[in-house]
C-alpha cells in the first residue's frame, strides 16, 4: 500500500502534455483519494480517463476548512491495505498545499509515500527566470498590509544580495498588479524581477527584467492569473 501524490495540470492544458502515462496507470488502480476540492478532482479524473466510474470512488476533502482532528481518519483505507492518491487543485500536492499534513502523518506511520512526476509552478518559474537554481527560498504569501508588504520585499531583496539566493513568492491573483507595483516601488533599480504566469498553458508568460526596466514596460498579463514572482540580485 502506498500514498501517491498525483500532480494536476496548472491550467486547461492537455493531460498528455504535462503528465506521463504512468500517472494514468496509478490513478486507474486507486479507489480512494484525498483531495483539496472534490468537484475539481472529479473533473481532473474524468479528463485522465473519461470512462472512469466516479461514483465508485471515495473522496476525502482536505483544505483550509478541514478540522485537523479529521485528517487522521482519512488514512483509514491505507490502514486497511488500500493505496490512496492525493490530488491538489493544481500542480504538485503537498507543495504550498494542505496535502502536506496528510503526507506528514503518513510518514510518521511508516506508510510509503510516492510522489509522481508533474508540473510545479515554482520549479518551472525558477527554471525560466535565469536566477540562482542552487540557492532559493519560497515564501508563499507576503503580508496583505501595504506597509508590511513593502518592508518584507526589502527584506527578501537583501537576502537575494547577501545570500546569493533567489526569492520566490506568490499573491492572490486579483492582487497581482498591486504586488508588482509594490515590488517596483520597494526594490532597487538594479534588482532583477521575474514574473511567471500561466506556465505550461497556451498563454504562458515568463519574463525577467531589472526593476528599472519594468518601470518602462507595459504591465504584464497577470491580472487575476496565478503568478509566481522571483527576486534576485542585479
Amino acid at each position: 500500500m502506498s500514498l501517491y501524490l498525483i500532480p494536476v495540470p496548472l491550467g486547461d492544458t492537455p493531460i498528455d502534455h504535462v503528465l506521463p502515462p504512468y500517472n494514468r496507470e496509478v490513478i486507474l488502480s486507486l479507489r480512494h483519494f484525498i483531495v483539496e476540492n472534490v468537484r475539481s478532482a472529479r473533473r481532473f479524473l474524468k479528463k485522465v480517463e473519461p470512462s472512469i466510474d466516479i461514483d465508485a470512488l471515495t473522496f476525502y476533502e482536505l483544505n483550509e476548512h478541514t478540522p485537523s482532528s479529521a485528517v487522521e481518519g482519512f488514512l483509514q483505507p491505507l490502514m486497511e491495505g488500500h493505496s490512496m492518491g492525493v490530488i491538489s487543485e493544481a500542480g504538485c500536492p503537498a507543495v504550498a498545499d494542505p496535502g502536506a499534513d496528510v503526507v506528514a502523518l503518513a510518514q510518521r506511520r511508516g506508510i510509503e509515500v510516492v510522489p509522481l512526476v508533474g508540473p510545479c509552478s515554482m520549479v518551472l518559474a525558477l527554471m525560466a527566470s535565469g536566477f540562482n537554481g542552487q540557492r532559493f527560498a519560497f515564501h508563499g504569501y507576503l503580508p496583505t498590509d501595504a506597509h508590511a508588504r513593502r518592508a518584507r520585499l526589502r527584506e527578501l531583496e537583501s537576502h537575494a544580495y547577501a545570500d546569493d539566493q533567489t526569492q520566490l513568492f506568490i499573491e492572490t491573483p486579483y492582487r497581482n498588479i498591486r504586488m508588482l507595483s509594490d515590488i517596483l516601488s520597494a526594490c532597487r533599480p538594479g534588482t532583477r524581477l521575474c514574473v511567471a504566469a500561466g506556465l505550461t498553458c497556451p498563454d504562458a508568460y515568463a519574463v525577467t527584467r531589472t526593476v528599472a526596466e519594468w518601470h518602462h514596460t507595459p504591465p504584464p498579463p497577470i491580472d487575476k492569473v496565478p503568478c509566481i514572482f522571483l527576486l534576485y540580485r542585479g
